[in-house]
């Protein structure tokens, strides 16, 4: 990760042109991906919305024509469907920054604060969110104590050097609520820098493109710039995957990859999505790839027990010669894109206590 942090977060990124893709693409996720009763389609088309608002660039009205219903009927959704407030407010309001017209946003917002909605979160992150989303449209005073533990949440060393799903999405998300996706400051501690830069470091070995780009992404939100190794394999990803015309129903696909790795490129101004099959029924698909060496790295780790050291030095003559060629490259470049892999390392071996 670069130490280049940049002051001015309100600035985003314009991408032009490919206007009926996004038509097109809206046309497929509003009305043939998911059921509209179902809540999938909300996720997705919360996401997919999201995406579109935070990076810029003006949408066609009649390119948002296929919510005008669900948007007509929002107040009603938000009724009858009160634990899907954050989708809701989410869809609606990204909608209107879109350029929708109606005002349902901030009588939606205040419908949910009125509700006391975010006070049936039990999640921090969850909570984050939705004052963020409740903000958009409301003066409201912020609550102090619920962003100091998200902080706190972030900055906490030596949890994110071991893989944890539910942790490394958690602290991705806070960074995006807290900059409110890269429209200010979200006043990251020095540590939570270092934390991304851990995360970015597991997904890379991983081969996961969808963490990757999610860490890439909370990077430049927070103001920094993460490594050209990293975005060059995000960059890469996204380009091999393909929206083909979906015949029959096929159970889960590559979508959300596809949406964060199209998001990053998007957020750095370039052109994103291009090559997509859409305006019907879509899947979205990754070609296979060979493995990470993540695991296999673990494995050999955990076969040494006490013997295992920490010092990434003296380790890598141990750990490369168990690698693939190509594995070997892969760590070789991950080592090169991060000066704090050695300390990285030291906290990815787990040495036993005794030692």
């Amino acid at each position: 990760m670069s130490n280049v942090i940049h002051a001015n977060f309100l600035a985003q990124p314009r991408v032009c042109g490919a206007q009926d893709t996004f038509a097109a693409l809206l046309r497929s996720f509003a009305d043939h991906r998911q059921p509209r009763d179902d809540v999938y389609w909300l996720k997705e088309n919360a996401e997919l919305l999201g995406m579109l608002a935070s990076t810029g660039g003006a949408i066609p009205a009649e390119a948002l024509s296929p919510y005008a219903a669900f948007y007509d009927r929002a107040p009603a959704y938000l009724e009858f469907f009160p634990q899907y407030y954050r989708f809701i407010l989410s869809i609606c309001l990204d909608l209107e920054d879109l350029g929708m017209g109606g005002g349902h946003g901030a009588a939606l917002c205040a419908q949910a604060a009125r509700n006391r909605s975010p006070l049936a979160e039990l999640s921090d992150l969850q909570r984050g969110e939705a004052q963020r989303l409740l903000s958009r449209r409301l003066d409201l005073d912020g609550d102090a104590a619920l962003r100091q533990r998200l902080l706190e949440f972030a900055g906490a060393r030596g949890g994110f050097a071991v893989p944890n799903r539910k942790a490394a999405y958690e602290l991705t998300h806070i960074v995006f609520y807290l900059s409110d996706y890269g429209r200010r400051d979200p006043g990251l501690p020095p540590e939570a820098f270092a934390n991304l830069d851990d995360l970015g470091l597991l997904a890379l070995l991983d081969r996961d493109h969808d963490l990757l780009a999610e860490v890439c992404l909370a990077l430049r939100h927070a103001g920094a710039v993460p490594d050209p190794f990293w975005e060059q394999e995000v960059d890469s990803a996204h380009g091999a995957m393909r929206c083909l015309p979906l015949h029959e129903p096929s159970g889960q696909d590559d979508y959300h990859p596809w949406l964060v790795t199209g998001w990053l490129l998007r957020q750095k101004g370039a052109p994103a999505f291009a090559r997509s099959f859409a305006g019907g029924p879509l899947t979205v698909r990754a070609p296979q790839e060979p493995p990470g060496i993540l695991r296999q790295i673990s494995r050999c780790l955990y076969d040494q027990g006490n013997a295992r050291g920490g010092d990434w030095h003296v380790m890598k003559r141990t750990l490369s010669p168990e690698l693939t060629r190509e594995g070997q490259d892969l760590l070789q470049r991950a080592e090169g894109s991060s000066p704090r892999f050695a300390e990285f390392f030291a906290r990815f071996a787990r040495i036993p206590r005794a030692a």
